[in-house]
């Protein structure tokens, strides 16, 4: 850890993704001394460069032990950037193959995985900024784009387009955010009348003639 600077930089920026994004973590020194997200995380970083060295059996046994003694299991092929918050922790999988870019927020029971037993390329990419509610399940090489939000419970089969909102079993986008990142917000609340809001003013943009798939194009022909 000490002569690696990248893992000195995530240590950091991690710690500080934890104080500014959860209520609970009161000063710098909880995540270090109490919360499991943040030392599943750095755990990880540690088998990350160890994979990368080519001593994967060590870092498999680390993984191994990051599962036992955490509940989360994250592959240490898979890439994460910095400034990720880890919120809880419990029951989180992520998939060999994955790519969490930076200031990302992942809420507890978030699987990020694939879709069967194919080979290669085959776990989620996740944009810089995202948001992905409790138990969120993401599965296949798709992508999440940057400052998206997945509702918490949501299945993900396809491609969610930038900082947009997806929600259900299958996810469809109902709306856009607001925040350029929601995972620094951390507003992932929305209950089901304001997602019958966004719903019905979806509807009465359609009969308008309003473009539904863009939050900046009102005057496109629809199909």
């Amino acid at each position: 850890m000490m002569n690696n600077v990248d893992i000195r930089r995530s240590i950091r920026l991690d710690a500080q993704a934890f104080k500014g994004r959860d209520p609970s973590c009161a000063q710098y020194s909880w995540a270090l001394l109490y919360l499991k997200g943040y030392h599943s995380l750095q755990s990880y970083r540690i088998a990350h460069v160890l994979w990368n060295q080519g001593r994967k059996v060590l870092a498999l046994a680390l993984q191994s032990r990051i599962s036992e003694v955490f509940a989360v299991d994250i592959h240490p092929a898979a890439k994460i950037g910095e400034g990720i918050l880890l919120d809880h922790g419990t029951g989180l999988v992520i998939g060999e193959t994955a790519v969490i870019g930076n200031w990302v927020s992942l809420m507890q029971g978030v699987t990020l995985g694939g879709t069967g037993k194919e080979h290669g390329d085959r776990h989620p990419k996740i944009g810089q900024g995202a948001l992905l509610g409790a138990g969120a399940t993401i599965l296949g090489n798709i992508s999440v784009g940057e400052g998206a939000m997945i509702a918490a419970g949501s299945l993900v089969l396809k491609d969610v387009p930038p900082h947009s909102m997806a929600v259900g079993n299958p996810a469809k986008v109902v709306g856009y955010t607001e925040k350029e990142d929601p995972s620094l917000s951390m507003k992932h609340d929305a209950r089901r009348d304001y997602f019958e809001h966004v719903a019905g003013s979806f509807a009465d943009d359609r009969s308008n003639g309003k473009c539904l798939l863009c939050r900046k194009c009102y005057e496109v022909k629809l199909g």
